[in-house]
């Protein structure tokens, strides 16, 4: 029947996940109920969902580890359990337990090597302990998995960017690493051609490597490594990324239709950028 089509799960627990965040737990609980009614409190996806509404409930840090040896209890029933050990990986991160966290994520990844939101929350791991060639990797493995996700190519473009400024030995290593990440922006921008966050990575990245490429060696590159881009190529996508955001702050500013939905911090952002 209409009323049992998948769609309408999927709709209730996104407006579980949304009230969640907005901190309307009355509406949250709500959802949730509907569910367990419907699939049963063994149902894994209502036991995970569940475990999500009282980490958000938790008050304290008692309350957490509650929350944490319920998960562990799950587990020891079911070590395969993959939706309760997401779940626990995610807790052990919002409790600042990063090692711990990346451990578990691994161990997701040695179960299902294909889910790109474990890669992606191990990239994130990674990148918060400063791992950079760790996080590069596994946000190249979710690019590899979602190619055309404008987001995402934005995502390793960052993690590229801030490899670049830390933790580099040698001067043309790090004008690598930023060449890369402007080839991830600038892909981010032909999937999404309104993509803000790309045209400013594409703007800060160009900026940086129109300073860098003059004095950078090309020197032979590794078998499978892009050689550093022309100078003239670098600066005609400057010019590009300048022109697509002032557009886009224009635009956006004026309420023009389609160009309202932009986030006011970020176009705050991109005007600094092109103030400076």
């Amino acid at each position: 029947s209409t009323s049992e089509t998948q769609e309408k799960w999927l709709t209730l627990e996104n407006l579980l996940l949304a009230t969640l965040r907005t901190g309307d737990n009355t509406t949250a609980y709500l959802c949730l109920e509907t569910l367990r009614d419907r699939f049963g409190a063994e149902n894994e996806r209502v036991t995970a969902l569940r475990g999500l509404y009282a980490e958000a409930m938790a008050s304290d840090q008692s309350e957490l580890d509650d929350v944490m040896t319920h998960y562990e209890e799950i587990l020891k029933e079911d070590p395969a359990t993959f939706s309760i050990r997401k779940r626990r990986a995610a807790l052990l991160k919002s409790m600042g337990k990063t090692a711990a966290a990346v451990d578990a994520v691994v161990n997701l990844l040695d179960t299902s090597p294909t889910d790109a939101e474990a890669w992606a929350e191990v990239g994130e791991l990674y990148a918060r302990a400063g791992m950079w060639e760790q996080s590069i990797f596994a946000w190249e493995e979710v690019v590899l998995l979602l190619p055309n996700a404008w987001n995402v190519q934005a995502k390793l473009g960052e993690v590229l960017f801030a490899a670049a400024g830390r933790g580099r030995e040698d001067a043309e290593g790090g004008v690598r690493l930023l060449a890369e990440s402007m080839r991830r922006f600038g892909r981010s921008v032909e999937l999404c051609d309104g993509y803000l966050r790309g045209f400013y990575g594409l703007k800060v990245t160009t900026t940086k490597l129109m300073d860098a490429l003059p004095t950078a060696k090309n020197s032979r590159t590794e078998p499978g490594e892009l050689p550093l881009p022309t100078l003239q190529s670098v600066t005609k996508l400057n010019e590009i990324a300048t022109a697509k955001l002032a557009e886009i702050i224009r635009r956006s500013s004026s309420g023009e239709k389609d160009w309202d939905g932009y986030n006011a911090a970020e176009i705050a952002a991109a005007r600094a950028l092109l103030a400076e």
